[in-house]
């Protein structure tokens, strides 16, 4: 005969109250409340008191009671494509920053449009997050100023002037103008752009990758090459990137460097030329925008603009507690300077 087990459901823990933490630390709820409130009018053998039973039952404050009285200490970030690393260095910022305070970051996708987008924000909202961190939002204006009517909420990568919500963004028109200059510098001509293609219209004028396109473009006017401008208009993914190489390098005139808009598009660059039996910087220089990690790999060694990243994470953290504290402040726009980091990937064009 089989014998067979048959295993026990465990028995689901109570969580444990603030009651129970009052009776281990025998004192009165008010006086363990006004502990986790950091109130006036507990004595520090109190607080010890109330601090060591908390420690000895593993209590965690309910985020649900905690938003009835007004703060859930949860802060909201959106990132429309987990996939690009540039936004972990971001989010790196933000938790940093609030590294010496209560608030903890929960993270949600809002990489599939507008419609996708407001869900994810309706849902941090309805979970009464205490502020929003939305990276690279793709909402009409008039929905982000109405969502920052209802929450305390910073832009980042967004290029908006708004009375309500706080922007963090990179300087753009310059970011790519340093790349178009240090190509230009070592004689390249045949300069070409991969760009993001907007879909969106409520947004393509604030929009990163399109005023990013658009520095490329007044670089090259400002240098002479307007007929040099040449643009392939795909997404700021690794897909992208090849996509657009492989236009490129169909080109009667072939380019001598390939400037994609995101460091993620720029391996997709290097695949299409490896795969075409070129080779980089020899036959086409390569640069990207970003400097995320993988870009300074000694394999990669890609040329990139670095946007700070960890800056604007934190920039965007730092308006964002600013803007809770006090709701009637006068908004801020924090624009940071881009920098050039050159690698191995740009090198004088072959003579041809």
């Amino acid at each position: 005969m089989t014998e067979r087990w048959v295993m026990a459901r465990p028995t689901p823990q109570r969580r444990v109250t603030i009651i129970d933490v009052a009776r281990h630390a025998e004192v009165s709820t008010t006086a363990v409340s006004k502990v986790l409130r950091n109130a006036y009018g507990t004595s520090p053998a109190m607080r010890e008191k109330v601090h060591r039973a908390i420690a000895d039952l593993g209590y965690r404050p309910s985020a649900a009671a905690r938003g009835l009285r007004g703060q859930t200490y949860t802060l909201g970030v959106m990132v429309p494509d987990i996939a690009n690393p540039f936004f972990p260095e971001i989010l790196n910022g933000v938790t940093a920053s609030l590294g010496n305070t209560d608030y903890q970051v929960l993270l949600a996708p809002g990489c599939a449009g507008e419609h996708a987008e407001a869900r994810t924000i309706e849902s941090m909202i309805d979970r009464s997050m205490d502020g929003i961190i939305l990276i690279a939002p793709v909402s009409p204006r008039a929905h982000l100023e109405h969502i920052a009517g209802i929450i305390p909420t910073v832009i980042v990568g967004r290029h908006a002037r708004s009375t309500i919500f706080d922007t963090v963004a990179d300087d753009d028109i310059a970011g790519a103008a340093l790349v178009v200059d240090h190509l230009v510098g070592l004689g390249h001509r045949r300069i070409a752009h991969i760009e993001h293609l907007e879909t969106e219209p409520s947004c393509i004028e604030e929009m990163p990758n399109m005023i990013r396109a658009e520095g490329y473009r007044l670089a090259m006017r400002g240098h002479g090459l307007d007929a040099e401008i040449d643009i392939a208009s795909k997404t700021y993914t690794r897909e992208g990137g090849y996509t657009g190489a492989r236009e490129l390098l169909n080109r009667k005139r072939l380019p001598t460097a390939i400037f994609a808009g995101a460091d993620i598009a720029a391996m997709g660059v290097l695949d299409a030329v490896a795969e075409a039996g070129l080779s980089v910087p020899g036959d086409i220089s390569v640069a990207g925008y970003d400097n995320t990690t993988f870009a300074a790999f000694s394999q990669v060694s890609l040329t990139s603009v670095d946007q700070a990243g960890w800056q604007i994470g934190a920039d965007a953290a730092r308006l964002l507690l600013e803007r809770i504290a006090d709701r009637t402040r006068r908004s801020a726009q924090v624009k940071l300077s881009p920098t050039l980091v050159v690698r191995n990937t740009t090198a004088p064009p072959p003579a041809r």
